[in-house]
């Protein structure tokens, strides 16, 4: 097997084990990297076998990586995810965030729930027209002991959602906290469902558009050398 063989073999072998692979640069180019949040985000504990996840433990040390590479220039995020585990979540988007290298999101299908902030932790954000992104509070499974102290818990942890969120978009908190309690839309929960231009107009998306859109506006950020000002508007970036 020649070397350009076995490069692609591991290249399958990336894409199908951790969703992730980079692009062959082009003469010139920095390259690109290409990061998928699919299925539910996996935390501290391990989900069934028969379930599509994201790993956070295969996500973190490969951002770090990326931060380090001279050869890599951006990051492209594929988004396709049902949400999970909130201090997974929370933890991929912060270390989004705070990468120097540009990065761009792209909401496929669905990014729900703890998927939001991952979606507006990068330096601009693209929904495709059919996608979705459902909001709503912050849940807990098992045992809950029914005291202030696990409301107040429950509080801080959907603060630090929201704080996220709005810090890394154009949408305010109270308006963020408006579509969370939203009780007219989901039959059985709190929250709202915002399918492609609702979430660019409620300030959480930056654009609608789909990968040509996604990673053109990559490249051109990658070829001007510098991250977007993430104080600034992220819709002014065409």
């Amino acid at each position: 097997m020649g070397k350009k063989e076995e490069q692609e073999q591991h290249r399958d072998e990336r894409v199908e084990e951790t969703g992730q692979m980079t692009f062959p640069s082009q003469e010139g180019e920095a390259a690109i990297h290409l990061l998928t949040i699919i299925g539910e985000i996996e935390g501290h504990d391990n989900l069934s076998s028969s379930s599509k996840t994201t790993k956070y433990e295969h996500i973190l040390p490969q951002l770090a990586a990326i931060e380090d590479s001279r050869n890599i220039g951006g990051l492209l995020v594929l988004l396709n995810t049902m949400g999970g585990d909130v201090e997974a979540g929370l933890a991929i988007a912060e270390m989004i965030a705070s990468l120097s290298k540009p990065t761009v999101s792209l909401v496929l299908g669905g990014s729900h729930s703890i998927g939001v902030p991952i979606a507006v932790s990068t330096d601009y954000s693209y929904i495709v027209p059919s996608g979705t992104m459902v909001i709503h509070p912050v849940r807990m499974s098992g045992t809950v002991i029914g005291a202030q102290q696990t409301y107040d818990y429950f509080k801080q942890i959907q603060d630090r959602i929201t704080g996220f969120v709005c810090t890394h978009c154009n949408v305010t908190q109270k308006r963020m906290e408006e579509l969370m309690m939203n009780q007219g839309m989901l039959t059985k929960d709190l929250g709202t469902i915002l399918v492609g231009q609702e979430a660019v107009r409620e300030g959480i998306i930056s654009e609608v558009g789909g990968i040509r859109q996604a990673l053109g506006t990559l490249h051109e950020m990658v070829e001007n050398g510098k991250k977007k000002n993430r104080d600034s508007d992220k819709r002014k970036i065409k």
